[in-house]
């Protein structure tokens, strides 16, 4: 069984969700939002971030965690921005060690709604019928959506794995 972190990094928003995979069985654990409000400057906000998520990492212990990507925006400083709420994301799962996964939001999307252009509706919904009795908001869910989307592929990579070291 191995515990996942899925993070969608946000400078307001950070949504963060755990869950366990064990084959195709998934498990949910645990899931929220870190807010740093907007009017914070620029480092207290990104010291907000690294310092939820290391709470989170340090009370839940996932073996591994995904990011989502960042997609590039029509305004390139928002993108800058975004990119530094992202690299807190990365960095502190590595901080503990814990190996941290890219995917891209329409790779996510695909994997969860078989759609890579779906809706953030559409995944929400599909997170809850993945994840059973779990309504989460969507940057939860959507974070909860790339902990799945990782644990589909690192099974199928797993998968991979074990059959060509049988040939």
């Amino acid at each position: 069984m191995t515990r996942i972190i899925g993070l969608d990094p946000g400078l307001r928003h950070t949504g963060w969700g755990i869950i366990e995979s064990s084959g195709t069985r998934l498990s949910h654990i645990a899931h929220g939002i870190i807010n740093a409000h907007e009017d914070m400057p620029m480092a207290a906000r990104l010291t907000t971030i690294h310092e939820e998520i290391m709470k989170v990492l340090k009370e839940y212990a996932p073996q591994e965690a995904a990011v989502e990507e960042v997609f590039v925006n029509k305004n390139p400083l928002s993108t800058l921005k975004l990119g530094m709420a992202r690299g807190i994301a990365l960095m502190s799962p590595a901080f503990y060690g814990i190996p941290v996964a890219e995917y891209g939001a329409n790779k996510v999307k695909k994997s969860i709604v078989g759609n890579g252009h779906a809706e953030k509706e559409q995944v929400a919904s599909m997170v809850s019928i993945l994840l059973p009795g779990v309504n989460p908001k969507k940057d939860a869910a959507d974070a909860l959506a790339i902990a799945i989307c990782h644990a589909h592929y690192r099974s199928f990579n797993e998968t991979i794995l074990k059959n060509d070291c049988k040939a």
